[in-house]
């Protein structure tokens, strides 16, 4: 397939990435940022220009990997002739594009995207579409590119978005204070990422409920106590030790 991207941030060059190694051709990059457009365009044997030009006619399908703020400034004028279009966002209905063609779905990667990776990650890809004939479409497509492809309602897509956020970006940031407090307290970070790979790794075969371990879990007072008294010149980070130890005794 010929496909046309609009947009050339992290999800826009990891699924070009991937798109081009499954064989299929990115045709045309289309970029509010020229500049942008231009590298990504390049990387991948790609045209490209701005919003003032429309998808070419051959794109045999239009994927919009943009911010969903994005959508509200995206120009009705690129896309023509009801061509199959299609948005990558976990939050947005489906039905936002029906005012760009009558040909529309969702192609969602349930991933964390960054385009500074070597390795393209494992991607699950939730679909959706406007009627049967475009959703088989988009499904064949999506299995072209992955071998994690599943359908999924607006109302599905928007659960999963939210756990997701909850499982990666939450836990991040939690890496991210904790980071703080080792540097704050000289201590290495770097000591913990061990343990950081191991919990990711029992998750893959096991409840997170049943691996759970720590001194909440198992009501041990007398550490917590110790712990609060060291969080006390760090008041947020002890807030957020509060509550997450509270949730955890108290599911």
């Amino acid at each position: 397939m010929k496909i046309a991207i609009v947009g050339s941030g992290n999800v826009a060059t990891i699924l070009g990435r991937l798109i081009v190694k499954s064989n299929h051709t990115v045709s045309q990059i289309i970029s509010r940022n020229i500049l942008h457009a231009k590298e990504l365009a390049e990387e991948l044997n790609a045209s490209y220009n701005d919003f003032s030009i429309p998808v070419m006619d051959d794109a045999d399908l239009v994927i919009l990997a943009i911010s969903d703020y994005g959508f509200e400034n995206l120009f009705s004028s690129i896309i023509k002739n009801d061509k199959l279009i299609v948005h990558t966002a976990g939050a947005i209905p489906m039905e936002a594009l029906q005012k760009y063609s009558k040909n529309y779905g969702v192609l969602y990667p349930l991933q964390t995207l960054r385009k500074e990776v070597d390795i393209l990650p494992e991607i699950p890809f939730l679909i959706d579409g406007s009627s049967a004939e475009v959703l088989n479409i988009i499904e064949a497509f999506a299995k072209s590119i992955s071998n994690d492809v599943q359908r999924s309602s607006n109302e599905d897509r928007i659960k999963l978005h939210a756990a997701a956020v909850i499982v990666s970006n939450f836990t991040n940031y939690l890496y991210s204070i904790a980071e703080d407090f080792c540097k704050k307290e000289n201590v290495d970070f770097n000591l913990l990422k061990p343990l950081i790979k191991e919990t990711a790794i029992r998750v893959q075969k096991h409840s997170p409920k049943d691996v759970q371990t720590g001194p909440a879990i198992r009501k041990d007072i007398n550490t917590m106590d110790k712990h609060l008294r060291l969080l006390s010149q760090h008041p947020k980070l002890r807030t957020t030790y509060l509550r997450l130890t509270d949730s955890i005794m108290n599911p």
